[in-house]
């Protein structure tokens, strides 16, 4: 599956693909949410839950960028 393949979907069947495909990489908490980064192929997807609602609020998909770097290990030093 390409990233253009899975943007053309709707939202259910985002989820569906993320929860069959994908590879569960990392996970980040804040104040107000919490996201898990998934892999699927050649491209990430980034699933964001309201932490007080304890809801799924978005998907972000992507290839590269800056909504890698909260997932890095420089940002501990």
């Amino acid at each position: 599956m390409t990233l253009y393949d899975f943007n053309s979907l709707n939202l259910d069947k985002q989820l569906t693909v993320v929860w069959i495909e994908g590879a569960c990489i990392d996970n980040h908490f804040s104040a107000l949410e919490r996201c898990n980064l998934y892999a699927i192929d050649m491209f990430w997807i980034e699933v964001i839950y309201n932490s007080e609602h304890n809801t799924i609020t978005e998907l972000r998909s992507f290839k590269t960028g800056h909504l890698l770097d909260k997932y890095s290990n420089l940002n501990t030093i």
